[in-house]
């Protein structure tokens, strides 16, 4: 689950595309139906807490790797400086379902961040 606090709570929850549903252009195991959309070249603060079980929160090409606690909140900050999509999976072992938690992030422009937080709500 997703939530964009600064923008009149924009929430949301991203799973592993089925394998049904994919287009050519998806990537088996990693794709998401929901992708994290962020702007590229501005300065990003996350969150991170979990309700059941440790998890990882990691993207290896931004050189992330936060670590969710049950009870506990945690925060990183990064900088994406250009656009792209870039993959991640949690790096825990949590259970059962844990290869099934694949992250996606868009990094796009700032205006067109703009746009999609506006056409969102």
């Amino acid at each position: 689950s997703y939530e964009y606090s600064d923008f009149l709570n924009l929430e949301f929850n991203s799973y592993m595309m089925p394998n049904d549903e994919m287009q050519l252009n998806n990537f088996r195991l990693l794709d998401v139906d929901n992708r994290i959309v962020l702007p590229f070249n501005l300065q990003i603060r996350i969150l991170i807490s979990t309700a059941d079980v440790l998890h990882s929160w990691t993207i290896p090409a931004l050189g992330i790797k936060v670590d969710g606690s049950p009870g506990r909140l945690n925060q990183t900050n990064f900088l994406i400086n250009r656009p792209g999509l870039f993959f991640g999976q949690c790096s825990e072992i949590c259970g059962t379902n844990h290869s099934f938690m694949p992250i996606v992030i868009e990094s796009i422009n700032i205006n067109n961040f703009i746009n999609w937080i506006k056409n969102t709500l």
